[in-house]
């Protein structure tokens, strides 16, 4: 049913639009247009970093919607703001709205939106600039926030902008965008709404239509010759390989990947990058899953006479590495539509593989077709929370904590408890904390950009609260520190964030890297740690989540400490509180004592 917003009309006539209890002279203004469409969506939150951009937009959320959706999320930054929408995306496969102040809000969130679009998920993003109409413009800081071409800031990076011209023009506009983000293959999309525009009075009415019947479409079904030609592959192999990314996180989607792979006997790899698409635990995965392709993973593949790859991330390089850079000598059938959104700005399509069927279609529904055409039967599989760590706790190493305490201390205080892992560093032992079920782990955060960890951490809780799943993130220090400030939304809003700080005091992937470089030229290893160290002061990091409003503790540095302060942190949790444990753990030998040379 179309809505039509006349602002002419008597304040009973503005009953269908959310603008109850306004005068029935009172004036509507074009932001009043974008907030109705918003809550016709039926979105369900909007994060935001407040900017004078879209103060229209801004009071039209307030005054016009008051406490219906969506709900206002503020945040101390753009980047946390696009984070947790991101968060909240992979949990929930749906897109939430983010607002960003005109051009240096956007060029503040460019990162999160990087890595929002390299993990491929929906999410609406509002800006704002202008006026265009330079003569509506107020001195110097109207002019500095107006931008010719705002999007080409982030064009590359996300799937579809517009600036609609007129207020009339904003409806279209923003249901084309909502479709879209919502459409596989998924991305962010962003729509700037001109600061006149949002502020400009309503002369005449503006319709909002139906919104039902701009329902982004279901995913394209695959090529019905190609199918066949997959399925009679399936019933020739006799040891065949899954290899699995990105795909939906829900129990109907997990419970059709495993019939599909057990019907034909099928050897699982996962992938660290795409998150929990089959149970890690399975007696059909191999290893645990690999974020690089490990030596286990390797011989399988050269052992197959298929693969079969559903949603990878990568897979020309897992090929290449498989392979010693050779083309792979078994058939090879791929299914994902990704290439939908390869644009050649950035690489992040990754390298081109050897392909024998393609099932251009998201791999979720190339699942379902292989099943049918297979005639497999699928039978719902039974939940398993069962994590116990064990009566072994880990030894030290060298005297300190290691990943392998904090899994084994979480495995302890939540066993029989649904757990979300957000966020993984690298050196996390899946092996102690196996994956059972869709949303035990989201995988990585897409365009491995550093500062991502805490935003991610909150937008999973936002979508879990109230879900009885605990959003637990184990992020690294260098992570925390340059979102710490995210943390003030979770204490805000009173999400239930459990975010472990697995602190080694250094930036260490780049350790590892100065190392390998240095052992290549023939140079003093021990030196990598130069400019490296996250010390001379160490900063505590527990204080400043506490600055946040966050409770916390740490540093932690014996097992008696971080069991009793992890009991404590779940604890907190399962009540709605956010909390962050700091925890020190071991570094890599070659470190001088104090971190210096």
């Amino acid at each position: 049913m179309n809505v039509t917003m006349n602002p002419d009309s008597q304040s009973a006539g503005h009953a269908d639009v959310g603008l109850e209890g306004r005068s029935g002279n009172e004036t509507l203004w074009g932001s009043d247009v974008a907030a109705n469409l918003l809550r016709a969506l039926a979105i369900p939150f909007i994060a935001l970093n407040p900017g004078a951009s879209y103060r229209g937009l801004h009071d039209s959320l307030v005054n016009c919607l008051g406490d219906e959706t969506p709900r206002m999320l503020m945040c101390l930054h753009e980047e946390h703001a696009v984070a947790i929408a991101h968060g909240y995306a992979k949990v929930t496969g749906r897109a939430m709205a983010v607002a960003l102040h005109a051009n240096v809000g956007v060029m503040h969130a460019s990162m999160a939106i990087f890595n929002a679009w390299c993990d491929r998920v929906p999410m609406l993003m509002l800006g704002a600039t202008g006026p265009m109409d330079a003569a509506m413009r107020r001195p110097w800081i109207d002019w500095l926030h107006t931008a010719q071409d705002q999007a080409a800031l982030i064009r590359p990076f996300i799937k579809w902008d517009d600036q609609p011209a007129s207020v009339a023009a904003m409806p279209e506009s923003l249901l084309r965008a909502w479709q879209m983000t919502n459409s596989s293959p998924c991305g962010p999309v962003y729509v700037c709404l001109d600061a006149a525009l949002q502020e400009q009075p309503l002369t005449a009415p503006v319709t909002i239509p139906d919104v039902s019947r701009y329902a982004p479409p279901a995913p394209a079904a695959p090529d019905a010759g190609a199918v066949r030609a997959a399925a009679a592959r399936l019933r020739a192999a006799k040891r065949p390989v899954f290899l699995f990314g990105r795909g939906a996180r829900t129990r109907a989607a997990m419970d059709l990947r495993l019939a599909l792979a057990e019907h034909v006997d099928g050897r699982m790899l996962s992938d660290l990058k795409a998150g929990a698409m089959v149970p890690s635990d399975h007696p059909l995965h191999v290893g645990q899953p690999f974020n690089k392709l490990t030596s286990e993973a390797k011989a399988v593949l050269r052992e197959a006479d298929l693969i079969v790859s559903l949603g990878s991330v990568d897979l020309g390089g897992v090929l290449r590495i498989a392979f010693d850079g050779c083309e792979p000598p078994v058939p090879v059938i791929h299914a994902g539509d990704d290439m939908h959104l390869h644009n050649g700005w950035g690489k992040e399509h990754c390298a081109l593989p050897a392909v024998d069927i393609g099932l251009l279609c998201d791999a979720d529904a190339a699942v379902a077709a292989l099943v049918t055409a297979l005639s497999v039967s699928v039978r719902p599989s039974a939940p398993d929370l069962s994590r116990s760590p064990g009566n072994q706790v880990p030894p030290l190493k060298d005297g300190r904590l290691t990943m392998h305490h904090i899994a084994h201390a979480l495995a302890a205080a939540t066993d029989g408890q649904d757990v979300t892992l957000a966020s993984l560093p690298r050196g996390w032992p899946t092996a102690r904390f196996p994956n059972h079920e869709p949303l035990d782990y989201l995988g990585k955060d897409g365009g491995a950009g550093i500062g991502s960890g805490p935003g991610l951490a909150i937008g999973a809780a936002l979508a879990l609260k109230g879900s009885g799943r605990l959003a637990v993130s184990v992020i690294g220090d260098g992570d925390c520190l340059m979102g710490i400030n995210a943390f003030w939304t979770a204490a805000k809003y009173g999400l239930p964030a459990l975010v472990i700080v697995a602190n080694n005091q250094a930036y260490l992937n780049d350790v590892l890297h100065q190392d390998s470089v240095a052992v290549v030229r023939g140079r003093n290893r021990t030196n990598r740690w130069v400019g490296q160290a996250i010390d001379g002061p160490t900063p505590d990091i527990a204080a400043m989540a506490r600055a946040q409003g966050v409770d916390a503790v740490g540093p932690l540095a014996s097992m008696k400490e971080l069991e009793a302060a992890m009991a404590q942190a779940v604890a907190a949790a399962r009540l709605g509180r956010p909390f962050l444990l700091d925890v020190s753990i071991g570094r890599e030998d070659g470190r001088p004592q104090d971190g210096r040379r």
